[in-house]
């Protein structure tokens, strides 16, 4: 019988999303190892601080020479075990250059070789919950059918100081109930829904005596302004302002948060902030955000799911969502 793992490094996923998706697999992982020592590594993992999954928690570095050097201070003491979360050829090879004993990860990408543990990618597929704690059971953890994510906020979280600035400078005022409009996605053009659609839902929502809020990254600003232009009228936006750290703080003040299939959303909802998720190009079954608060909002149009980062058509699967709809999905949601 294998002795228990003493040290164990678990790559998380690159994106913030898949992050979120994989706490319940993280905290089944914490739970069945209480005296290893958990390292998570991964692009998103100093965000998961406080949340109770790992000893120690790594930023992963974006350039070559950088993970060269991250993975050879990590090989002096090799892991004991290496949980691959991320499907890449790239994780397998940076999980065999730390010189971990056991390498497990899904089938995926011509990484058999490197794997020491390999388990089948689920066919037909599943939600990426449900598959990364499928793999967490191949390490021996017991984790629990179509479980949810849970994002435990701290009283400092929860009463930023530099949260309320940035609401008081956006023009929210105090008790407002704020409805964030997320404009942005990683993953493409295709994921994002149209300026005029969200400037003809901040309207609704301003007559319905709610609070909307645009929310994004910097890479976002140009469609900030696409919405201001198609609103005629100034708007409430903290687009470009906010940062990662910032982000837990920030979504808990809201009454609900509407947006493209993002990495934002499943943070909200893991909040137990009301969530309206707008599909296009990806499958809701695989990825919608997993709460009792959660909606998604799909036309199921024949090109639908593509899983194309750029539309090559004329984007019907998102333009078809109405702003009404969405507004009387939110509605309910404040009312709830």
């Amino acid at each position: 019988m294998r002795a228990p793992e003493r040290s164990i490094v678990v790559r998380v996923p690159n994106w913030l999303g898949d992050t979120v998706m994989a706490l319940p697999g993280l905290a089944a992982l914490r739970a069945a190892r209480p005296d290893a020592r958990i390292t998570a590594v991964g692009r998103w993992a100093p965000l998961l601080s406080g949340q109770g999954v790992a000893d120690v928690l790594l930023s992963y570095p974006r350039g070559l020479r950088e993970r060269l050097d991250f993975g050879r201070a990590l090989g002096h003491e090799p892991p004991d075990l290496a949980i691959l979360l991320p499907h890449s050829l790239e994780s397998a090879l940076a999980a065999w250059s730390w010189r971990a004993r056991r390498r497990l990860g899904f089938d995926t990408d011509g990484r058999r070789l490197l794997l020491t543990d390999i388990v089948p990618l689920p066919s037909p597929r599943r939600h990426q919950i449900d598959e990364y704690a499928h793999l967490l059971r191949a390490a021996g953890v017991e984790v629990g059918d179509d479980t949810a994510p849970e994002w435990r906020v701290s009283p400092s979280t929860a009463a930023d100081p530099e949260v309320e600035e940035l609401l008081e400078e956006a023009g929210v005022r105090p008790g407002a109930r704020i409805v964030g409009l997320h404009l942005g996605a990683a993953f493409g053009p295709s994921k994002l829904w149209p300026p005029g659609s969200f400037a003809r839902l901040a309207a609704r929502l301003e007559r319905e005596g709610l609070c909307p809020l645009l929310l994004g990254s910097a890479a976002d600003s140009d469609t900030a302004l696409a919405v201001a232009r198609a609103a005629e009228a100034p708007l409430r936006s903290l687009v470009g302002r906010d940062r990662p750290a910032l982000l837990p703080g920030l979504l808990a003040r809201l009454s609900c948060l509407v947006s493209g299939d993002t990495g934002v959303a499943h943070l909200a909802a893991a909040l137990g902030v009301p969530t309206v998720t707008l599909f296009g190009p990806t499958d809701p079954r695989l990825t919608a955000p997993r709460a009792k608060t959660a909606r998604s909002l799909c036309r199921h149009v024949a090109c639908s799911p593509c899983f194309l980062g750029d539309c090559p058509i004329d984007h019907i699967c998102l333009r078809s969502i109405d702003p009404e709809e969405v507004a009387s999905v939110v509605k309910a949601a404040d009312d709830a």
